[in-house]
């Protein structure tokens, strides 16, 4: 069960938040704008400061997230959460679903 926490908090660090929130608001690609990333700078300097704040924000929050939820399902045991840890900024430098 552990190991699929660690695949979970993969996928959950991959949720590219930048490029989904430029493209509600304005329908474009991020990754087409500014320096081409879609970190909450790029967001911020391409579609303004809420959004590149919110882009921010919800980075945080996913990794809080599958932290604190491998934290729940593995009895609080420290090795399996700085493993999730790793596994949500694996996902998150090296997204999946992009």
């Amino acid at each position: 069960m552990t190991f699929l926490l660690l695949i979970a908090a993969y996928f959950i660090g991959g949720i590219p938040f930048g490029y989904l929130l430029v493209r509600w608001r304005t329908g474009e690609d991020v990754r087409t704008k500014g320096s081409g990333n879609i970190g909450a700078t790029n967001v911020m300097r391409t579609t303004g400061r809420a959004m590149g704040v919110a882009t921010l924000l919800l980075d945080i929050a996913k990794g809080v997230g599958a932290v604190w939820i491998t934290d729940l399902l593995s009895g609080g045991q420290p090795l399996w959460m700085a493993l999730a840890a790793v596994a949500v900024m694996a996902g998150h430098a090296f997204p999946v679903f992009l």
